[in-house]
C-alpha cells in the first residue's frame, strides 16, 4: 500500500489555510483563505506602522515597521490584515510587492521592504542643457504620480 500524500497545513506564499481530507467545519479555514486573498491580492496597505491602530476597520491592512509593539511584536516587517475581529500575519517573501496608500510609495521585498530611490536632478556644471534638465524633471514627476517614489509632503 502506498503512503497518502502529505500536504503542509498552510500555502507557500499567502500562507493560505489548507483543507485537510474529511474536515469538519471547513467554512472557517475557507472564509480565513477568502479574507487573506481579498486582502493581499491588491497588494495594497492602508499604512506602515510599528503600533496597531486603536480601532482599525475590519479588512485593513497594514505593513509592520522594525521594533513593532502590542500586538504586533515581534511581527516587524509582516503584512498583517484584520479578520474577524484578529489581526492575520503573512510573512512576506523575496519578490512581494505592496503599495502603500498613506505614502503614496510602491514598496517591494527583498531580504527587507525598501522603496526606489528617487535620483537627485541634475544642477550645476560647464554647459547647462535645460530640455535635457526639463525632460529628466518630467520624467521623475511622473514616476512620483505613478507610486514608484515617495510624494514630497
Amino acid at each position: 500500500m502506498t503512503n497518502p500524500i502529505a500536504f503542509p497545513s498552510k500555502t507557500t506564499h499567502l500562507s493560505l489555510p489548507l483543507l485537510f481530507v474529511g474536515q469538519a467545519q471547513k467554512e472557517p479555514f475557507i472564509n480565513q483563505a477568502f479574507s487573506l486573498i481579498d486582502g493581499l491580492v491588491t497588494g495594497i496597505v492602508n499604512d506602515s506602522m510599528a503600533t496597531p491602530p486603536a480601532d482599525p476597520q475590519e479588512g485593513a491592512s497594514f505593513r509592520i515597521l522594525e521594533g513593532a509593539t502590542g500586538d504586533w511584536a515581534g511581527h516587524d516587517n509582516a503584512i498583517v490584515l484584520r479578520i474577524g475581529g484578529a489581526w492575520e500575519f503573512v510573512t512576506p517573501y523575496n519578490g512581494m510587492t505592496s503599495f502603500d496608500q498613506a505614502a503614496g510609495v510602491r514598496l517591494y521585498f527583498y531580504d527587507a521592504w525598501q522603496k526606489a530611490a528617487e535620483p537627485t536632478l541634475p544642477s550645476g556644471g560647464a554647459t547647462i542643457d535645460v530640455e535635457a534638465r526639463s525632460a529628466v524633471s518630467e520624467l521623475v514627476d511622473a514616476l512620483r504620480a505613478a507610486g514608484v517614489f515617495e510624494k514630497p509632503a
